[in-house]
């Protein structure tokens, strides 16, 4: 679908810069419009796939990590995630086991993510950003984005959280 290639394209480089535009086969740039020197999918394109933002630490992956985003894929054609930055663990009283950097490299390479992004620290600004159509929560997670061009989904799925929760995990290893 190259409504989606040029999506990604466009969030991995906040738009299409010029350089690689003109490198686009010329049916790609036809679906596309030039903004501030960057070029963007047009609307009636972007209209045509579904967003699906769903966001999280990931600082130690675990079985009900990919359980959570395998569900999220289920909501559209294209998974972002947003990787929660390293201040924000911080705030929450524990150092990150790994840098943000390395989470996003991480989150990135599993199956069903298309894109893994920096979260940031004003959620509205990332909104703005990836413009989903749906936000995913996981089953331990509270909904505090609520736009109203968005549909919320509360997942129900987990794997036993007795076991698989990350502070679980650092627990049992003593960090």
């Amino acid at each position: 679908m190259q409504a989606k290639k040029l999506f990604l394209m466009q969030l991995r480089y906040a738009g299409i810069p010029e350089d690689a535009y003109h490198f686009l086969p010329l049916e790609d740039r036809e679906l596309l419009i030039e903004k501030h020197g960057r070029f963007f999918l047009r609307p009636e394109e972007r209209k045509k796939i579904r967003v699906v933002l769903t966001g999280g630490v990931f600082d130690v992956l675990h079985i009900g990590h990919i359980v959570t985003l395998y569900e999220a894929k289920k909501h559209g054609d294209v998974l972002v995630v947003a990787v929660a930055r390293d201040e924000h663990i911080k705030s929450k009283g524990r150092e990150p086991v790994h840098p943000q950097e390395y989470r996003k490299i991480m989150v990135e390479a599993l199956k069903p993510v298309d894109l893994a992004i920096s979260g940031y620290e004003d959620p509205e600004k990332m909104l703005e950003f990836v413009n989903p159509d749906a936000i995913v929560y996981g089953y331990d997670q509270k909904p505090f984005l609520k736009p109203e061009n968005a549909e919320i989904v509360m997942l129900d799925k987990k794997i036993d959280d007795t076991v698989f929760k990350t502070g679980k995990i650092l627990d049992r290893l003593g960090i």
